[in-house]
């Protein structure tokens, strides 16, 4: 049986900087198919908080969905991009968070549509193939890029940008454990820097409405 466990930490809406966590440890069956994380934001009303020190994209090649090599870094410069690390057989916040992203993107004009880099990097590398990336982002949104390899790296990577990641841990029963952060950071196309991140229960129709000023550069 699949189970969840979801925690968020608020500050209060009145302090001008905060700490926000959000760690999701999801169970899942045996196959289907530490730094403290701490960000500092500015308010707290709005979906999308605007981070108080900007975050650098994290240095990490990974395995895209085609087998092919990706640098992050190189292969989304000057491009707004939103960056999430979780797994395909997560059974509840991965797919809604990479589901309601895709339906907001679709409202972007074309054009916009295009410039946008959505970038899921795998919390559970081992299972997480290219081929099953693939076909599972496939199913969200086809231009959605799958990132895929150590372990190591992934959590190094997600310690930079303030995101808990711990490695997967195989339960008595045959199910996994997997816990990561749930926040999605988003990038600007101007400074290659997140200044705005947003925790798990963002809509659909909040992310869409942030969408085209995220796209621009700009701050929601």
């Amino acid at each position: 049986m699949r189970t969840t466990r979801t925690t968020t930490a608020y500050a209060a809406a009145a302090l001008a900087a905060a700490a926000a966590l959000t760690l999701t440890a999801c169970g899942s069956g045996s196959d289907d198919d530490g730094a403290k994380p701490a960000v500092e934001i500015s308010g707290g009303s709005k979906p999308g908080v605007v981070l108080d020190t900007p975050k650098e994209k994290p240095e990490l090649v990974l395995t895209d969905t085609e087998g092919e090599e990706y640098d992050l870094v190189a292969e989304t410069a000057g491009k707004p991009t939103l960056l999430f690390f979780g797994y395909t057989n997560c059974p509840d916040v991965c797919p809604t968070t990479m589901s309601d992203i895709a339906i907001a993107k679709q409202k972007l004009p074309r054009a916009e549509q295009d410039k946008l880099q959505v970038v899921m990097v795998s919390t559970d590398p081992e299972r997480d193939t290219p081929k099953r990336m693939g076909k599972w982002l496939d199913a969200q949104d086809k231009d959605f890029i799958g990132l895929t390899g150590d372990f190591a790296a992934v959590k190094d990577a997600a310690r930079s940008v303030g995101v808990h990641l711990e490695k997967p841990v195989k339960e008595k029963d045959g199910s996994i454990t997997v816990s990561h952060g749930a926040e999605v950071l988003a990038y600007s196309p101007k400074d290659d820097k997140a200044h705005v991140l947003y925790l798990a229960g963002v809509t659909a129709d909040q992310y869409a409405k942030d969408m085209p000023k995220l796209v621009k550069g700009q701050n929601p």
